[in-house]
């Protein structure tokens, strides 16, 4: 004989269901007697979307067995409430935000370096690879793939939604409330390293004539060798930074 459990998910989690789940408590059967991580990415949802799960109004993490009757609230990250006193679904949060890319989020990537960010991206990295790194050197995975962020070692990451590059990173942004943590220029967008200032005299012969004539501060990239400088892709990239969120007054 199945069992039932009746299950409602909060928010964005509703990304993950089918219309008919979405916004509402609905009854799951099921048999045995699994885990809550087990019942959740059962229905789609992985379990790194989630900070929170109520069974029966108790606060439990992902290793609680699911019993017949019981009533599951599963909600995701609170950003605006300290949540700290009753969370058991992930007791130490990372607190410095550092990333790891899937093959599909290339741009993405650039973008994030853009605006400072420690990102690792490689365009073959396998999702053992990613999920190896993720741990080891805790980094929030970001990804679009659902099946990732299923694994069970991953602790930390996000499924991005968006399709667009730029909708993605104010996706991300917003999704780890980092607009005012934007220190733009100080990252190679190529591979991730801090750029160095160096004078005009070291990179002369590295630059354009006209650039030279025109820019005189030059920031270099200590494992790639890119050069930098303050050109109209400079210009174009600060009014970028500028749209990101028209909501700000700075």
């Amino acid at each position: 004989m199945p069992s039932t459990a009746y299950i409602r998910f909060y928010a964005e989690l509703n990304d993950f269901l089918p219309t008919q789940k979405q916004q509402v408590k609905f009854a799951h059967c099921f048999f045995g007697q699994p885990t809550v991580k087990d019942l959740i990415e059962s229905l789609g949802v992985p379990h790194t979307e989630v900070d929170l799960i109520l069974v029966n109004g108790e606060s439990v993490n992902f290793s609680r067995q699911i019993k017949d009757g019981d009533l599951v609230s599963v909600y995701p990250v609170f950003e605006a409430f300290d949540i700290s006193q009753v969370l058991q679904v992930r007791p130490e949060p990372l607190r410095v935000h550092r990333f790891v890319l899937d093959t599909h989020l290339g741009k993405l990537a650039s973008y994030l370096r853009m605006l400072g960010f420690d990102v690792l991206y490689v365009n073959n990295y396998t999702d053992e690879v990613l999920a190896d790194i993720s741990v080891s050197e805790q980094r929030i995975i970001l990804t679009r793939d659902r099946g990732l962020l299923k694994r069970s070692k991953v602790t930390h990451g996000y499924l991005v939604r968006a399709e667009n590059p730029r909708e993605q990173l104010l996706e991300v942004l917003r999704r780890f409330d980092l607009l005012n943590s934007v220190y733009p220029f100080q990252r190679c967008m190529r591979c991730n390293e801090l750029l160095v200032q160096v004078s005009k005299e070291l990179i002369k012969d590295r630059v354009p004539p006209g650039v030279l004539k025109q820019a005189d501060q030059y920031r270099r990239c200590p494992g790639c060798g890119r050069i930098y400088w303050q050109g109209s892709h400079y210009d174009n990239m600060v009014a970028f930074i500028g749209r990101l969120d028209p909501d700000r007054s700075d």
